[in-house]
């Protein structure tokens, strides 16, 4: 992985979601023994916090209105 020009570097999704870390999350970077640490500040996303985030904008290929999609979990055609 790289750094960019602007000092950005994208954190792998396996991770994020292990240390709980949804987009808009406050975090701290600390230098530990030469060793670059980020941390989350606040309290950690729960379990199904994680997953919301993780199914987010997982239905968009299908190119159906959000009223649509309701009909299809509740049987209706």
């Amino acid at each position: 992985m790289r750094i960019t020009s602007k000092g950005q570097v994208t954190i792998p999704q396996r991770i994020r979601e292990q240390a709980g870390l949804l987009p808009d999350t406050e975090v701290a970077f600390e230098i530990v023994r030469g060793r670059v640490i980020l941390k989350p500040l606040g309290k950690r996303a729960s379990s199904g916090q994680r997953t919301v985030a993780r199914l987010s904008g997982s239905l968009k290929h299908l190119k159906r209105s959000t009223d649509e999609l309701m009909a299809l979990t509740r049987g209706e055609d």
